[in-house]
């Protein structure tokens, strides 16, 4: 895709994410995406094909910073594993508990009903990618002898439960606000220690 059409891709995700904000997943239809974009309606069908597409498409751009950045990680050989979850861990809480994982998290409940297809986009794009990632990042450091376990899977989902636990159902419902960058940053630590001690060599 060119350049012109990334940008137009752009602004109509922002603008998608802006309503869903501010309206909420049914009263934001995909008319009012395209005006606020300023945009077509014909050019949002065809990209989206409809407003599950639209809104599917975005929980995978949400989800693909932090996944590329596990990737990254995961081809550079000299990296070091835990280094790499330490630094990964505050972005993976900003990422889940931040306004627009909040919005289409809300979005996948109130389509339950409807399609019932966000909900799995979620699973998709954002857990079921990044466990698995965080699983190899931990199973390189059970190579280095930094951490000492059998199954990989069940740590990188110990890590997720310290790291996230109740916070993205507690923002969902209102619970809880935002969280700022000390309490991100805070937890984020304590998630790795915590996790270095339950599994150390």
């Amino acid at each position: 895709m060119g350049d012109y059409a990334d940008r137009r891709r752009t602004a109509i995700e922002d603008a998608a994410f802006a309503l869903l904000i501010e309206n909420g997943y049914k009263a934001t239809s995909m008319l009012e995406v395209a005006r606020r974009a300023g945009a077509s309606n014909e050019t949002l069908y065809k990209w989206y094909g409809n407003k599950q597409g639209l809104f599917a498409a975005l929980v995978e751009a949400n989800a693909r910073t932090v996944a590329e950045l596990l990737r990254g990680h995961l081809d550079g050989a000299d990296a070091d594993p835990l280094e790499t979850l330490a630094a990964v861990g505050p972005l993976l809480l900003e990422l889940v508990t931040g306004e627009r994982a909040i919005a289409l998290n809300r979005a996948a409940v109130g389509d339950v009903h409807d399609t019932g297809t966000l909900g799995p986009a979620l699973a998709a794009s954002g857990r079921d990618t990044v466990v698995p990632l965080i699983a190899e990042l931990i199973e390189q450091a059970r190579d280095k002898g930094q951490l000492a376990f059998d199954n990989a899977g069940e740590v990188a989902e110990t890590y997720v439960a310290l790291l996230i636990g109740d916070l993205q159902i507690r923002r969902a419902t209102g619970a809880i606000g935002p969280l700022n960058d000390a309490a991100i940053q805070a937890r984020s630590k304590r998630a790795m220690s915590r996790l270095q001690r339950l599994y150390a060599p």
